[in-house]
């Protein structure tokens, strides 16, 4: 099952789907009561979690590839743990490419593995919502232009916990193009005077060798496909046809030949995410380009300083 959020979960003004979905929110709203009551389990090894309150398309997998570089480059042992969902394969990919993954049903057992083979660090890509484990570090990412969107919970909104629940995290993370808004960031700081702030930018990897003098038909299947088209546009990519998906979505062969079919058609070249090319079979990757992308923390010696800290 494949989930693309409905735009009014990003409307700022009240949405009358909203409202009638309001009722339906008082499961999430129980649940993450019961959740505090939870016994959570502290670990010997050191414990990084990289989550979000938004559902989906925050930057915890790119972010969390940027920890894991910057503690290997600081000598660190460090392994990723990523609670297993068939649906998210193409997450698990990713992150093999960059280091080891241990991936279990249960976050707590994948984390007693990595005790037992030594790892100094684990970094959870996602897990805010485990109340099972005293993670060492909590890290929260928010997209910059979504942040909380219409500020409900799941359905009639995109949280899966309340914004008041900043006072239980460490740092923050805005993913995404653009600045956050100074306004925002007040708002957290009044809800939780301790955290810490920071905001990263995504970067075109230089090694990723493509003509930008072409013209081009994105597709893709990520949480939010309008950050990948704006980073495009940024670096100058003339973008004439777009192609969009569910997050995790995957492509049947019908759909791919007809992306490269319009493609064909309107004399186009055809790119797409990494991610979304982890997701291709070998018979649909023919003629497609991927993009390779990595964050870049702002003030990146500041958050160097918090992880010696742990």
């Amino acid at each position: 099952m494949f989930f693309k959020k409905p735009k009014f979960w990003d409307e700022k003004k009240a949405n009358l789907i909203s409202f009638f979905l309001l009722p339906f929110t008082i499961v999430i709203y129980f649940s993450n009561i019961v959740k505090n009551f939870y016994k959570e389990k502290k670990f010997n090894i050191k414990t990084i979690c990289v989550g979000n309150i938004y559902l989906g398309g925050t930057g915890k997998t790119p972010l969390s590839i940027e920890i894991f570089n910057i503690l290997k480059k600081l000598k660190f042992k460090v392994v990723f743990i990523k609670k297993f969902h068939s649906n998210f394969k193409d997450e698990l990919r990713l992150l093999s490419k960059i280091g080891p993954v241990i991936s279990l049903s249960s976050r707590q057992k994948s984390l007693e593995i990595a005790e037992s083979k030594k790892y100094d660090f684990a970094i959870i890509d996602d897990g805010l919502q485990d109340k099972t484990i005293n993670y060492d570090l909590k890290i929260v990412c928010f997209d910059k232009e979504n942040f909380i969107g219409n500020g409900k919970l799941i359905p009639a909104g995109p949280l899966r916990e309340s914004l008041s629940n900043i006072k239980n995290f460490d740092v923050v993370f805005f993913n995404g193009p653009n600045k956050c808004k100074k306004e925002i960031k007040f708002l957290l700081k009044r809800m939780n005077n301790n955290i810490k702030i920071f905001e990263t930018n995504p970067k075109i990897l230089k090694n990723t060798k493509i003509n930008r003098q072409n013209n081009y038909l994105i597709f893709s299947g990520i949480g939010n496909p309008q950050n990948f088209e704006f980073l495009l546009r940024k670096n100058k990519f003339k973008i004439l046809k777009k192609f969009e998906f569910p997050d995790h979505y995957d492509f049947s062969d019908k759909e791919i030949k007809e992306i490269k079919y319009t493609a064909k058609k309107n004399k186009l070249k055809i790119l797409t995410t990494e991610k979304d090319f982890l997701r291709l079979k070998k018979n649909q990757k023919k003629n497609v380009q991927k993009i390779c992308i990595k964050l870049k923390i702002d003030d990146s010696k500041k958050f160097v300083k918090i992880l010696k800290r742990i």
